[in-house]
């Protein structure tokens, strides 16, 4: 064995420790804050700012909305997988393999699109917050498992992403 494979035998990886530990709940409270803030907006003082806006920024919008909501159920999932993982629910293996259906790239419109400009101060703020959110998690999940994140494969693929979400959720806590 060459010595810089021993040396990366022994690093310790920080992101693999913080969510195999303790110090994964406050990243893990987090998520699922983001999740249940972005639900609450959308659902009530979102819903009636999207109604007065123009046209042009209603559509980004619109647009915008469904990237947020799509952006934080995966991180919800991927977050899920690793709480599973950490209380011995799932074996590091098992995440793995499923968190192979999570997609931790949901891309959002930029600052310079059409309607930016007039989209309320709140979405935008969980717009950004849910961005930076992703590039954590994205990073410690190429950290802990190496490879960049994996992704589902586009050619031939028929399935629904909402229905990948709960099967995958459903698979996470499944009891067996």
């Amino acid at each position: 064995m060459n010595e810089l494979s021993k040396e990366s035998m022994n690093t310790v990886k920080l992101a693999e420790r913080r969510v195999f530990s303790q110090s994964f709940r406050p990243l893990y409270n987090e998520g699922m804050g983001l999740v249940e803030e972005a639900a609450e907006y959308l659902d009530g003082k979102g819903r009636a700012e999207a109604k007065k806006l123009s046209r042009i920024a209603a559509t980004l919008y619109a647009a915008e909305s469904m990237r947020l909501t799509t952006r934080l159920m995966q991180i919800a999932s991927w977050l899920l997988l690793q709480r599973a993982a950490n209380s011995g629910e799932m074996t590091r293996d098992q995440v793995a393999s499923e968190k192979s259906k999570v997609r931790l790239d949901t891309v959002s419109a930029h600052e310079d699109a059409a309607g930016w400009s007039e989209l309320p101060e709140d979405f935008v703020d969980l717009v950004k917050r849910s961005l930076r959110l992703q590039s954590l998690v994205r990073r410690m999940d190429e950290e802990i498992y190496g490879g960049g994140v994996t992704k589902l494969p586009v050619e031939g693929r028929r399935g629904n992403p909402v229905s990948d979400q709960i099967s995958l959720l459903n698979h996470a806590f499944a009891r067996g």
